[in-house]
């Protein structure tokens, strides 16, 4: 019951089959949501995680999570004002 999330890679000389492909494609659009939020956090909130511990690095990574969906917040909030 467990599926995997990996993409695969094109054969070497030869064209992607189409299944692969397809399943390429949605496993991206999951991990294009997430990538992105990671990509905007670790250049504006320093997310470099040396913490000793996981309790700290997950309190890090949560604290920076609040920090991105609360400026997420802000922006569509303003853009809704504005019409």
């Amino acid at each position: 019951m467990i599926t995997s999330r990996i993409h695969r890679r094109k054969p070497a000389g030869k064209p992607m089959p189409r299944h692969m492909a397809r399943a390429n494609a949605r496993k991206f659009t999951i991990r294009a949501a997430v990538e992105h939020a990671f990509a905007h956090q670790k250049p504006r909130y320093g997310l470099f995680i040396r913490t000793i511990g996981l309790a700290r690095a997950e309190a890090k990574l949560t604290l920076a999570n609040i920090a991105y969906n609360m400026g997420r917040l802000i922006f569509h909030e303003r853009r809704h004002a504005m019409g």
